[in-house]
């Protein structure tokens, strides 16, 4: 090559030509660095017959400055990137700066120095030293990421450099992973186990794309099965990617995994220390990582040799992203799969609809765990009418359900309390003049949460102290808690079981990886009587004690304007009532409802999983709705209200007028005010033959609009806010 064409990370550019200094090995996917005006940017060298760019003769280019120590981004790779950008109406940069979200794995070989506890005491000990101290027993890291664990500044830890308490360590960043032995710890599956674990082998061992549904009911060992896949790919020298939803569920998977395998995976998520990622990133391009267990994020990078995709819970509305590129991991992972050549595993107890259409039309093959392993049952489900069994005033637990707990309570078992919504109350009033408290910067109420004595916004992350008066009215000591969230369900457990021990879980609580192995290790110690958790507690969670759940709101999930609530509601639902009765004692599920006879509900009560998903599929069919139609979101806004809505109201004015597509809108959202933006929405609705993007792409590029306008473009939209 004398001259190629460089993707580089600037969506406004596009692509460039460059030159090749004589000398200078360059192939399709190299990392490089080139010239543009005084500075150097990163690129991507890419098929210059696949990206249009300006016509520039030889004599003009400008050379190349040198091609980073990293392998070359493989065809495969650069053809998933390709079509996420084209899926989802995204800038290609944008995808692609995605595989190298690792700037100083970009670098090449290198050591750091890193700190630890030396044993020794400095001469003189001040408080904060003692905390230092005390929190960093066993840790090892830089300066800066020790000073945070500690919470003190990097000028007291570099004290007790000079002192001789913390001692330098020099590490090799690229040092490799112990290798995971796929003959480690080799399980007894169950007849049914074992088919499905055969058929996921052969499909790895043939090698090549084959889309798979593992449908198995909570706690039928589905994780055993593609455990067996994964052991296939590591005899043949090929890596694995795992995906899951929440990093809370990291921890009780990598006990899993280390147990069969005889060591843990690397991980990628985003609460990795820089160089943690940095090491993980090098590892899967040179091909030394063997399991990645990831966040969505984990999916676009580099892999040299993969083998094998899993996608665990599968149905969860986090692999879809609502920020950056908005695209759906699960679909991406099974086009990653497609362009590599290999299986994909999506694994689940209660898979989305589109799935499960996929499935029936063929595309994806359907293997199915109808029993849950060694013999454990599938618990009881009952609903408690709150209509009819009302709490008592100012409570919102119903007697049964209570009744129950205090049963659980005597014999020594846990019980769960479900509610999907975080904090002490969703809304804050004054009882004098009915003042609410609204985030300055959205279009949400303040949510109260005790524990850190703060109201905050769940959607900008705005945070103030409660008041001590009124800001309306002034009056002292007014302020009314409206509402139940998780916080307060759980005062009402230590009000009415001032013996039982508690713990709340909510992304709040559980944070950090090492939050969540607290939390098991508490819970498998039976240090814990009573789990009240939202959504988070829904999945991957197994406590063989745990034999009775309550769902303190089932309606909660179906107010509102979300378009998949029903199934939503549903998966929730059923996912938490999998939590009770997984060992050998039977378990048991109340679920507290105001409207039984919904469809939803009924359908959770009779344990009828194919009655529900088969009238909902006739509910999208007739609306034609996902998986019959397609959606797409067109979200305009703006910081100033004005500019907002004309931008929205010229889109919506020149919208294209086609038989298989209606636009509906554009309408203020339903949260109009977001991080300071004003916002308003057109969805359309499509038939599935339509040429959305395309459509979409040339109705927006004939208009212009003032700088401060942002058009965010959502295909397959989970979010309707």
């Amino acid at each position: 090559m004398h001259r190629v064409r460089l993707l580089v990370f600037n969506a406004a550019l596009g692509p460039l030509d460059y030159r090749v200094p004589e000398g200078m090995a360059v192939e399709y996917g190299s990392v490089v660095v080139a010239p543009l005006g005084p500075r150097q940017v990163i690129g991507i060298v890419w098929e210059a017959e696949r990206l249009e760019a300006q016509s520039v003769p030889d004599a003009r280019l400008r050379p190349l400055v040198g091609v980073l120590p990293v392998p070359p981004l493989k065809p495969s790779l650069r053809r998933l990137i390709e079509w996420a950008a084209d899926y989802y109406c995204a800038p290609l940069a944008a995808v692609a700066r995605m595989s190298l979200s690792s700037g100083a794995a970009l670098k090449g070989s290198s050591t750091t120095l890193e700190y630890r506890l030396s044993g020794g005491m400095p001469e003189r000990m001040t408080p904060q030293r003692e905390r230092a101290m005390d929190a960093l027993q066993g840790e090892q890291a830089t300066i800066r990421e020790l000073a945070e664990l500690a919470d003190v500044s990097e000028g007291v830890l570099r004290g007790l450099v000079q002192q001789g308490a913390l001692e330098p360590v020099e590490v090799d960043l690229d040092r490799p992973y112990p290798p995971a032995d796929p003959d480690h710890a080799q399980p007894e599956l169950s007849g049914d186990q074992q088919a499905v674990a055969d058929r996921f082998i052969a499909a790895v061992e043939a090698a090549r794309f084959a889309p798979f549904l593992l449908d198995g009911v909570t706690g039928s060992g589905k994780t055993e099965t593609y455990f067996e896949a994964i052991a296939a790919a590591l005899r043949m020298g090929r890596q694995v990617l795992v995906l899951l939803p929440e990093i809370a569920l990291t921890e009780a998977f990598l006990r899993r995994f280390e147990q069969r395998f005889g060591v843990p995976p690397v991980l990628w998520h985003s609460s990795l220390k820089s160089t943690e990622r940095r090491r993980a990133w090098r590892a899967i391009a040179e091909g030394r990582a063997q399991v990645v267990v990831g966040a969505r994020s984990a999916l676009f990078l580099p892999y040299a040799s993969l083998g094998l995709i899993v996608v665990d819970e599968a149905h969860e509305i986090s692999f879809k992203q609502d920020d950056g590129v908005r695209y759906n991991a699960r679909d991406v992972a099974v086009m990653r799969g497609h362009f590599e050549k290999i299986p994909v595993v999506l694994a689940s107890a209660t898979p989305a609809l589109e799935s499960l259409q996929m499935a029936e039309s063929g595309v994806y093959e359907k293997l199915d765990l109808p029993s849950r392993f060694g013999g454990a049952s599938l618990p009881d489900i009952e609903t408690i009418d709150l209509t009819q069994e009302q709490p008592e005033r100012g409570r919102w637990l119903a007697p049964r359900l209570a009744g129950e707990m205090f049963v659980r309570l005597e014999r020594g078992e846990q019980s769960l309390l479900f509610l999907n919504r975080r904090g002490y109350a969703p809304l804050t009033l004054c009882r004098n003049c009915g003042h609410r408290f609204q985030c300055p910067n959205c279009s949400a109420w303040l949510v109260e949460h005790r524990l850190i004595r703060r109201l905050a916004c769940h959607h900008c992350g705005f945070e103030e102290a409660p008041p001590a008066a009124c800001p309306e009215c002034g009056e002292k000591d007014c302020l009314v808690a409206c509402g139940p969230g998780v916080e307060r369900i759980a005062d009402e457990v230590a009000a009415i079981m001032p013996e039982a021990r508690v713990a709340v879980v909510t992304s709040d609580t559980l944070n950090s990886p090492d939050k969540a192995a607290e939390f098991v290790a508490m819970a498998e110690a039976g240090a814990i009587d009573v789990i009240v958790g939202t959504q988070l507690v829904t999945k991957g969670f197994h406590f063989p004690e745990l034999t009775l759940v309550g769902v303190v709101d089932a309606d909660l999930g179906l107010e509102g304007g979300d378009l998949r609530a029903a199934e939503r509601t549903y998966q929730q639902v059923a996912q938490v009532a999998g939590r009770a009765g997984r060992g050998a004692k039977p378990g048991k599920v109340l679920i507290q409802t105001r409207h039984p006879e919904s469809p939803v509900i009924a359908a959770l009560a009779a344990g009828d999983r194919d009655a529900f998903y088969a009238a909902e599929t006739e509910n999208r069919r007739h609306a034609g709705a996902p998986p019959f139609g397609r959606w797409a979101a067109i979200i305009v806004s703006s910081e100033d209200e004005a500019e907002a809505k004309e931008a929205a109201n010229r889109i919506g004015g020149t919208r294209p007028h086609l038989p298989d597509i209606a636009v509906l809108g554009p309408a203020p959202a339903p949260l109009s005010l977001l991080r300071g933006r004003y916002r308003y929405r057109l969805l359309l609705n499509a038939r599935r033959s339509a040429e959305v993007q395309k459509v979409i792409r040339e109705w927006l590029s004939a208009l212009n609009f003032p700088q401060g306008v942002r058009i965010t473009i959502d295909i397959d939209p989970y979010s309707f806010v």
